[in-house]
């Protein structure tokens, strides 16, 4: 079994570790009434954490040589509900005025670069246009995903009836704020063969479930432990840039993971987990007990399953090494439809015709296998974790499992959908991971949060990107917006009288604004949608949300 970082080596010693109790999961409050940070030890107190134990981060107003402060506007120049990009010489920010006041925060979004000016102001937070992560105006805090990173907040200050913005010059740099975390002071990390918390998968889920704990200061020992040979990637790049490298699809640096004490363990694969004893068995025999169990294995890649299925030049892409092997010349793709694969034929052990159960032959080099995936939870068949007819994981809205202590989150898993009336669903999307993860960690800290995001999705290919929101599965009409000839369109997707889904291509922010709709509880009328389609000639959405486009 591989690793990033030293592998524990198996000693007889067995250290009991107990979580908070449920009580010591809600916030401690200081004399002010505010939060005060934690660091939660192993026999479940909780000890306060000082500014010396964490990682330095640009602060959004240092001293005054390290910042810059201009009047940008005058306070009558922005209406409520506006948002404006304004320079303020060694970067830009976001101006925002929401109920009256005047916020200030990073432009970009941290997760792709999304221009968040273009993005959805709604409830006091702003959601990007681009992919639906939404970020807290009053704190800057990533509050829906995907992403990682938060937004820097700027001070904002009236004088004579103009804003002033004051910024670190560093922070406008940047773009991006890491939320503060804890340090892991366990004295077993690195050197016992028991861990606090067991994390498996380091997907989305996984990474976001290491992290939201030491956000909310959790300081034993956290262990990811991964199929790949790598830290932690962003997976939907790998169909986007086939020849882009590990170290360019990092989702942190390895100085990260070493920052706050996450033990990664690469090319680890669990082959038993024995709930009972609270252990896991490694293939290599390695094994490891656990207090808390996250179990996010992610998926497989469906293979074919025709005559010929072993030939050479056939892939999948689960892996940078999957995505290397292939690559485009260009841009002509033909589709064949309603059809599938009968036969791949090889000259010399390579693959040179696919036969079509159309009886179409088509010359090929190279075939790229994607029909779809299915649960990696092979391991966990001899155990007692529930799993159903598919293979998935069922869990409730905490991400609980039927076992106490073992939680589940990512691509392997079904859950009750809360925007749909609690449909147990599977939705293997980037952006469902993450959220799932954040529950699982808070879930593990007794802090009853529940999954409660609004499915959202995208994909690009040939420089042309495609977003969807919603839950689409049962719809029984599409209303469509746009030309789809030119590929500028937006369908809403309808059950009934209800829009439970919407798609779009050159239409941005209509499904952020979607989005932000369905998760503020509001139904959208199918009557609503055709009235708008019928009537409207500029393509103005400002029907949604109430306020211009």
């Amino acid at each position: 079994m591989g690793g990033c970082f030293s592998k524990p080596k198996p000693v007889e010693l067995k250290i009991e570790v107990v979580l908070p109790e449920k009580e010591r999961g809600k916030e401690e409050l200081s004399a002010s009434g505010k939060g005060s940070p934690r660091a939660y030890q192993g026999n479940g107190t909780a000890r306060h954490f000082h500014t010396e134990e964490r990682l330095p981060a640009p602060h959004p107003y240092p001293g005054a040589q390290d910042c810059v402060e201009a009047a940008i506007c005058h306070v009558k120049d922005l209406e409520n509900g506006q948002m404006r990009e304004v320079e303020l010489g060694w970067g830009k920010v976001l101006l925002v005025k929401d109920n009256g006041e005047f916020h200030a925060l990073g432009h970009k979004c941290p997760h792709y670069g999304a221009p968040l000016v273009k993005g959805v102001l709604s409830r006091g937070r702003v959601r990007c246009p681009w992919h639906g992560a939404c970020f807290n105006i009053g704190t800057g805090d990533l509050e829906d995903f995907p992403g990682l990173d938060s937004l820097h907040k700027f001070q904002v200050k009236i004088e004579k009836e103009k804003v002033y913005v004051r910024a670190s010059k560093q922070a406008l740099q940047l773009q991006r704020r890491t939320k503060v975390m804890a340090k892991c002071i366990s004295p077993s990390a690195g050197h016992s063969s028991s861990t606090n918390v067991l994390i498996v998968g380091a997907g989305a889920a996984g990474l976001v479930c290491a992290e939201t704990l030491r956000q909310e200061g959790f300081s034993d020992r956290i262990v990811l432990c991964t199929l790949d040979r790598h830290l932690p990637y962003d997976r939907p790049k790998l169909s986007k840039s086939l020849d882009a490298q590990p170290e360019q699809l990092a989702l942190r640096p390895k100085e990260f993971f070493r920052a706050y004490g996450i033990e990664v363990l690469t090319e680890a694969q669990v082959v038993t987990v024995d709930v009972r004893n609270k252990k896991v068995v490694f293939k290599d025999g390695f094994k490891l007990e656990y207090s808390k169990l996250l179990l996010a294995p992610g998926s497989s890649p469906k293979m074919l399953s025709c005559k010929g299925k072993e030939v050479e030049n056939v892939f999948t892409i689960r892996t940078p090494e999957d995505a290397n092997r292939v690559m485009f010349e260009n841009n002509r793709v033909k589709f064949y439809m309603q059809t599938e694969v009968s036969e791949l034929r090889a000259q010399e052990g390579k693959l040179k015709e696919v036969v079509l159960k159309s009886s179409k032959v088509v010359r090929a080099d190279v075939c790229v296998v994607g029909i779809g995936a299915v649960p990696a939870t092979g391991f966990l068949r001899q155990s007692s974790i529930n799993l159903d007819s598919r293979g998935f994981i069922p869990v409730n809205k905490m991400m609980q499992t039927n076992v106490p202590g073992v939680f589940a989150a990512g691509d392997a898993v079904t859950f009750p959908l809360a925007w749909r009336n609690n449909r147990k669903v599977n939705i293997p999307h980037w952006q469902m991971a993450h959220a799932q993860g954040r529950v699982a960690a808070q879930n593990m800290l007794a802090q009853e949060a529940e999954i409660s995001t609004v499915p959202y999705l995208w994909t690009a290919m040939f420089g042309r990107s495609l977003r969807y929101a919603g839950y689409g599965e049962g719809f029984d009409d599409v209303i469509i917006q746009g030309d789809l000839e030119e590929l500028k369109f937006v369908a809403f997707y309808t059950k009934g009288d209800e829009v439970i889904a919407v798609a779009s291509m050159n239409y941005d922010p209509i499904v952020s604004k979607v989005a932000e709709v369905l998760a503020s509880g509001r139904a959208i009328r199918k009557r609503e949608v055709e009235l708008f389609v019928l009537h409207s000639k500029t393509g103005d959405m400002s029907w949604l949300t109430g306020k211009g486009s």
